[in-house]
């Protein structure tokens, strides 16, 4: 009996003690969630309004490898890169999920604070071939500068290897339309006035 009482008197003690770490595992989840929820609608203020429930939404590493806070249905992916190197205090950005690479590629250039030796990387991998190529037609949202309320909205077309020839687009902006920057590159893309 008397080892009976001191089980029972054991369980009891414990009990408290197991609650309590439910109850913290369970406010820890809700903090994440809450945590994520935030990030989420930070994250997809670059999209057009039409597409932003449906995008995935992920989250750098300081490695430049990402987590999926939310798995989407179309096919835009959407982040905040504002605490990664060589970016603005508030930068969010979404583009076609088939630009992983691009974008992981681009935020490890960007990284280098030196703006001859970054260069200098882009200029050699896209020289021997290893600069990931955006997908052809994708478009780039972007919503950049020193805060949120400052932020200004940006958006391109990827046209890797496009000239001026290929478009019928002109190479610069002089005459007031949409114009193709870094024409015959891999990063040629469609320059719309506004944006």
């Amino acid at each position: 009996m008397r080892r009976l009482t001191l089980l029972i008197v054991g369980v009891l003690a414990a009990l408290p003690t197991y609650a309590w770490a439910q109850f913290a595992v369970v406010n820890q989840n809700e903090f994440d969630k809450g945590l994520s929820q935030a990030e989420i609608e930070t994250a997809v203020l670059a999209a057009p309004a039409q597409l932003r429930d449906g995008a995935t939404v992920i989250r750098w590493k300081p490695d430049f490898t990402y987590e999926t806070l939310r798995k989407g249905t179309n096919r835009l992916v959407c982040f905040d890169s504002s605490k990664l190197p060589g970016q603005q205090p508030f930068s969010v950005e979404c583009s076609s999920i088939a630009n992983l690479d691009r974008i992981t590629q681009n935020l490890r250039f960007e990284a280098e604070p030196d703006r001859a030796k970054r260069q200098a990387a882009i200029d050699a991998a896209e020289k021997n071939g290893t600069r990931a190529k955006p997908e052809y037609g994708s478009v780039w949202y972007a919503l950049r500068g020193p805060d949120k309320e400052r932020a200004r909205a940006h958006k391109t077309v990827a046209l890797p290897g496009a000239t001026a020839a290929s478009t019928g687009l002109p190479d610069n902006g002089q005459q007031g339309g949409a114009w193709l920057m870094d024409a015959g590159t891999s990063a040629a893309h469609m320059m719309i006035p506004g944006d």
